[in-house]
């Protein structure tokens, strides 16, 4: 019997989203040899075949590929081809958007914490909407980049209740979760908080402080705690990078 024809791919819009078209053709591309389309050793399409697959420049596809040959997943040969050398390591998505209390209050393990800058006396104005709570009269602004083995992953803007800022040590600072901060302060008691999680991409300061190239995927994610009373303890913004961020929900 003989084989039956692969169906034909369906087109590529790559008109729908604000990324970089060679942004979201390297990512394309990754996933293709992660599911096996692209193996080992095997040598991809043409960069004319692929520009044609995608209705882009050749140019486009060489920067998409560009991407892949800096990850180690491809290597190329003049007049011989490119060819797929490696598979994205299931190591690579080790940034877990925790979606419980007691992982939002563990620190990420060999993760280190570099203070960007320190503000106190903030103005209630200077803090992002969240949708709980009302504001104390000050606050303290610390903006944190978190990195594990020589990576940023996370750039934070933290806004603590200024009237907790004296309790909380340097050390905690260049260690703990932002809502660690707080809730591992004696006598003080978190009553509600909230996290909301969006997916957009990486603007001009995000992407050089997580050495990313212009309009990457990120995840945006927001946390908020507030105290009995109902004033904001901590209003914490992340972004994260959108390839090596994982977010797992138990369902049951």
């Amino acid at each position: 019997m003989p084989p039956v024809a692969p169906a034909p791919r369906t087109a590529i819009d790559l008109n729908r989203s604000a990324v970089a078209r060679y942004i979201q053709l390297a990512t394309l591309f990754r996933r293709r040899i992660e599911q096996g389309a692209w193996r080992l050793d095997q040598r991809i399409p043409t960069v004319d075949e692929l520009a044609a697959e995608c209705g882009v420049a050749r140019a486009t596809i060489r920067q998409a590929l560009d991407l892949l040959e800096q990850d180690g997943l491809i290597e190329r040969f003049r007049a011989k081809g490119t060819f797929v050398r490696g598979a994205p390591s299931a190591n690579r998505l080790w940034c877990d958007v925790e979606t419980d209390w007691s992982g939002l209050l563990r620190s990420r393990e060999g993760a280190e914490i570099e203070i960007l800058s320190d503000r106190p006396g903030q103005p209630a104005a200077a803090l992002p909407p969240v949708e709980i709570g009302r504001p104390a009269a000050l606050y303290r602004h610390i903006r944190r980049r978190h990195w594990r083995d020589g990576q940023p992953f996370l750039l934070a803007d933290v806004y603590l209740n200024e009237r907790l800022s004296p309790k909380v040590t340097d050390e905690a600072l260049r260690s703990r979760t932002a809502l660690k901060l707080v809730a591992g302060i004696p006598g003080v008691r978190i009553a509600d908080a909230r996290q909301t999680l969006t997916i957009g991409s990486a603007d001009v300061e995000a992407a050089a402080a997580l050495h990313l190239p212009l309009n990457a995927p990120v995840a945006l994610v927001r946390r908020a705690a507030v105290d009995p009373r109902g004033v904001l303890l901590l209003v914490a913004d992340g972004i994260y990078r959108g390839d090596v961020v994982r977010i797992d929900i138990k369902l049951r």
